[in-house]
């Protein structure tokens, strides 16, 4: 059978470690296991269900869920027998049902619940070829296309099913599509990326050259497992014979982490920068604490560098680090649930103070970079090759250069075949040659690692025709935990401005050590004494910029920046787009009033 198929790979896994344990998902107060032998015959079972329900080779299927087992379990029995997921996110509205079920084609769909199922029902009647919904839960339709996952897999097997489901899979193939996937975006309409076997099995390799992972480790999945990362990542997990803990809700992602103490997982920066903030949080109330914790992360950066520069520590250095790891590093640890054999990030930059921060407690964050387009992996740092303020060195295998306008191209096996039904988009996104142009901007410095500095399409170019990139402004910016998110403006303008979003426990904290009393958060943000700080710590932020580069003015949006309202992507990026529609007037009254307040002062 062909090793480049995930079907394969996985089914040799689960014979190898049949007795393992391969899911698990929080169940009441305890937690439900299922053994790679259990998944294995699921699998099979439902892949037998799905032949006797007429999917063949190469149809599309919808698959619209949170995180859990039963996502994987439809995954794999789909791609058992030919067929190509289609993964929705649990988030996506009735008109993002339609589009993506309608654009792909698909035929079929598992859905989680009967939530998400009234996602489907109000457009199922414009999908004429979307035959029937199989649910992870019970639900009280009176729709006959609509069956219970449990209620299928009670019935007996099919005739001949056992025979049917090895035959397809003895015929996949690494060319096989593996699934198509939508991109979130932060423009545009979304578009489905055609991805194959052999560009999710060709990572999957190149992983194993640098990291150490076994079937003793566990991994925590809650990312959404309907984008490319935590996909990638989980057939990571599930062919090498670990643990799959599934977080349906990512909120409770803290506490899982402590429950379930996982050895490895993927995530966006969002968890780290939270943990960084917390930490920063607890110990700036004490002066005592705060020494402490000054003291220990001086002690664990400076022997980090030694480590780095292939030294070893000073012998003063290594006596105080048993200390510090005791008095500091031991709590961040335990935070993210103990020790780590990886521990990644992907989706967004991370922060470089925040990458030396788990460095000096010992912690190594890998950062790397990717895209839907790519499977999603184009290059990644690892324990024995690694540098902060980088996304790492290029996936052997692969290759990137640096085209016009500083745009990323990457050329490698895990490159998308094109998007679903858009030729012309495909051209445009992959040329003759098979480049992959990315759209983002950065550049390989001397010792082979990539850096990337901003999207082309996140480019300010202000009416004057200076080209800003807005990602390190605001970087310099949400250094301050006093901001959850910020968002340079200066597009068609004729100067830069900011639109931030403040952490409301942070900004309590502010007006308290302010002595300013207020009802509310909106007269909390209007207060005189806030607004100025607020300015003060940006412009003491952003200092050292170039003068086009500096905020001539900014506001302050109350409104929680979050998937569910649009303004967020599921990798918890902000959808610029959306940011300034959603707050054009807060954004047209800063303008027309810096431009009067300059008018008056004759600039």
């Amino acid at each position: 059978m062909d090793q480049t198929h995930l079907a394969v790979r996985f089914a040799e896994t689960a014979s190898k470690h049949a007795s393992r344990p391969a899911t698990r998902i929080k169940s009441g107060e305890g937690w439900r296991v299922q053994t790679y032998r259990e998944l294995k015959k699921q699998v099979d079972a439902l892949a037998a269900h799905l032949i006797a329900q007429g999917i063949e080779p190469g149809d599309r299927v919808l698959l619209l869920s949170n995180n859990r087992p039963e996502w994987s379990l439809a995954d794999l029995a789909l791609i058992t027998i030919r067929a190509v997921p289609v993964p929705i996110y649990p988030t996506s509205t009735p008109e993002q049902v339609r589009h993506i079920a309608g654009d792909s084609g698909a035929v079929f769909g598992f859905v989680e619940n009967a939530t998400l199922l009234d996602r489907v029902a109000p457009v199922w009647g414009e999908l004429p070829d979307v035959q029937g919904i199989w649910t992870f839960e019970p639900t009280s339709s009176d729709d006959d296309r609509v069956r219970a996952l449990r209620d299928v897999l009670a019935e007996p097997l099919p005739e001949g099913s056992e025979a049917g489901v090895r035959d397809r899979l003895a015929a996949a193939s690494g060319d096989d599509l593996a699934s198509i996937i939508y991109t979130s975006g932060t423009t545009g309409e979304p578009r489905g990326a055609a991805l194959t076997h052999v560009g999710f099995t060709f990572e999957l390799d190149a992983l194993s050259a640098f990291f150490d992972i076994t079937p003793e480790d566990s991994s925590l999945a809650f990312l959404p497992l309907s984008h490319a990362l935590e996909r990638a990542w989980t057939y990571k997990v599930l062919t090498e014979g670990c643990l799959n803990t599934y977080v349906a809700d990512a909120r409770t992602v803290a506490d899982t982490l402590v429950d379930a103490r996982p050895t490895m997982f993927v995530s966006v920066p969002r968890l780290y920068e939270k943990v960084y903030l917390t930490v920063h949080q607890r110990v700036a109330a004490s002066p005592a604490k705060k020494k402490i914790f000054d003291w220990a992360m001086g002690v664990g950066a400076a022997s980090q560098h030694a480590y780095r520069k292939g030294r070893r520590p000073s012998a003063l250095l290594r006596a105080q680090l048993p200390i510090a790891d005791k008095l500091v590093f031991k709590v961040i640890r335990e935070a993210l649930g103990g020790p780590k054999t990886v521990m990644a990030c992907g989706g967004a930059p991370l922060r470089k103070e925040i990458e030396e921060f788990f460095s000096a407690a010992g912690i190594l964050v890998s950062q790397g970079y990717g895209l839907t387009e790519a499977s999603p992996l184009v290059s990644f740092n690892s324990p024995g090759a690694f540098k902060f303020g980088t996304v790492g060195r290029v996936v052997v295998g692969g290759e990137v250069k640096i085209a016009d306008e500083g745009e990323i191209w990457y050329r490698g096996p895990n490159v998308m075949q094109g998007y679903w039904n858009s030729p012309e988009a495909s051209a445009a996104a992959v040329d003759d040659e098979g480049w992959l142009h990315t759209g983002d901007v950065g550049y390989v410095d001397t010792d082979g690692y990539l850096v990337i500095t901003d999207r082309i399409k996140d480019i300010i170019v202000t009416s004057g025709g200076k080209n800003i990139a807005p990602a390190p402004i605001e970087g310099m910016i949400l250094a301050d935990p006093l901001f959850e998110h910020a968002v340079v403006l200066g597009n068609n303008r004729p100067f830069v401005t900011l639109l931030v979003r403040p952490s409301l426990p942070h900004l309590e904290e502010l007006a308290e050590r302010l002595q300013v009393r207020f009802s509310d958060a909106a007269e909390l943000v209007n207060s005189p004494e806030v607004t100025e700080e607020i300015r003060r710590r940006v412009a003491a932020l952003t200092e050292r910029l170039p003068s086009q580069e500096r905020i001539k003015d900014l506001r302050v949006a109350l409104e929680e920046f979050t998937m569910e309202n649009g303004l967020l992507t599921p990798t918890l990026k902000v959808r610029r787009r959306q940011v300034e529609e959603r707050f054009s007037a807060l954004i047209e009254d800063m303008y027309a009033k810096v431009q009067e307040r300059r008018a008056r002062h004759g600039q």
